[in-house]
């Protein structure tokens, strides 16, 4: 049986392949003895000094036959643990990811009630109680890096209305200047999934993971949700998280999600958004850490819109303020709707459900900065 060191060694070989880095605890022992175990040890080792590797690399770094790596980084690949794919010139390529993909690709698949299962979805559970205090212990330190941080990920807003299909009033902020050099990424959903000639569907990692601790979705039934894209696409649906689909099933289950409040949330290779995308999610407001209500670590989207309430046209119905994915909307003492700027993710789904058409969206880049609650 292998040791703690050899697993806490283990860790220190993921966190270089990128992520946040954390001390190592007995939770995320078990963890990793269920994503490695003890007999692929030695394998991850092969890593330490050079996280992405040939097969040829990876005979002499691991002393291991072609066979045997091939079995092991197959099964490492199903936990999330490598990815194994060609490079542009065809070579295939086996690279460690960073420790948090672990998560995302084993809650992305579909997966049985078995024990084993809800055993990872409570020390997952644990590891994310056990994150939050690391954060509340050190807050002031996030809170004066939070201005440095880069954007992980990018609202796509919905820029049309649920009940005409009319295109949402949007005002271009003429205040804002954009670099000339500056690449608007995709702006339409729609637009992003033409894009793509390979386009994959899974699970949303984080309305599974808390199905299984009890607390399923109250915005949607949990169903392939979440997509990969490209190569990435191309990854998860040969390893079993997910499954090709055509660009129309693809727009169907985005116009699913949208008729529920599900926020449009693209992630870019290398966290650029210059760069091509490698995965949509729809976000929910009760489920997924990046909305404001399940703040774990500080986050910052990369936005390009911010919305706007016509307070004359406004009933005070308050559907905008229970689908707001940030909680960025409230009911003043009149009874009108009214935004906080700051937590505005300019999704456009406040604007998409709003009976009265009393939301429109201002034009502009933006970024949306947020901590998590200061607990003391």
């Amino acid at each position: 049986m292998s040791s703690k060191a050899e697993y806490e060694k283990a860790l220190k070989t993921l966190f270089k392949a990128g992520g946040f880095q954390f001390p190592f605890s007995e939770t995320i022992h078990e963890i990793l003895k269920i994503t490695i175990k003890d007999e692929n040890l030695d394998f991850i080792m092969a890593f330490e000094n050079q996280s992405s590797q040939t097969m040829e690399q990876l005979k002499e770094s691991s002393g291991l036959s072609e066979e045997e790596i091939l079995e092991k980084a197959d099964a490492l690949a199903k936990m999330g643990v490598i990815i194994n794919q060609p490079n542009r010139s065809g070579v295939m390529v086996y690279q460690l990811f960073p420790f948090h993909r672990q998560f995302e690709y084993i809650f992305m698949q579909n997966l049985e009630k078995t024990e084993e299962n809800y055993k990872i979805a409570r020390l997952f559970g644990k590891l994310n109680e056990e994150h939050s205090d690391i954060v509340q212990s050190q807050y002031d330190g996030y809170s004066a890096a939070l201005n440095r941080m880069p954007a992980m990920d990018r609202t796509v807003p919905i820029l049309e209305d649920l009940e005409t299909g009319e295109e949402i009033n949007v005002i271009v902020n003429e205040e804002l200047e954009v670099p000339t050099e500056k690449i608007l990424p995709t702006q339409q959903i729609r637009e992003l999934i033409e894009k793509y000639d390979d386009i994959a569907v899974g699970n949303c990692y984080c309305r599974q993971h808390q199905e299984f601790l009890g607390n399923p979705c109250k915005q949607i039934e949990l169903t392939p949700s979440c997509m990969t894209l490209g190569k990435s696409a191309r990854h998860t649906s040969n390893h079993g998280f997910s499954k090709l689909v055509s660009k129309e099933e693809a727009l169907k289950i985005l116009k699913k999600c949208e008729d529920a409040g599900l926020v449009h949330k693209a992630y870019h290779k290398y966290g650029n958004s210059s760069a091509e995308e490698v995965a949509i999610c729809n976000c929910c407001n009760c489920c997924c850490m990046t909305a404001r209500d399940c703040l774990i670590f500080p986050v910052v989207n990369e936005t390009n819109y911010l919305a706007e309430i016509d307070e004359d046209l406004c009933i005070g119905c308050g559907t905008c303020v229970d689908l707001c994915y940030n909680k960025a909307i409230e009911l003043n003492d009149d009874d009108k709707a009214e935004r906080i700027e700051e937590f505005c993710a300019g999704c456009g789904v406040c604007a998409y459900h709003c009976p009265e058409n009393a939301i429109s969206l201002i034009e502009g880049p933006r970024m949306v900065r947020m901590l998590p609650p200061r607990k003391n």
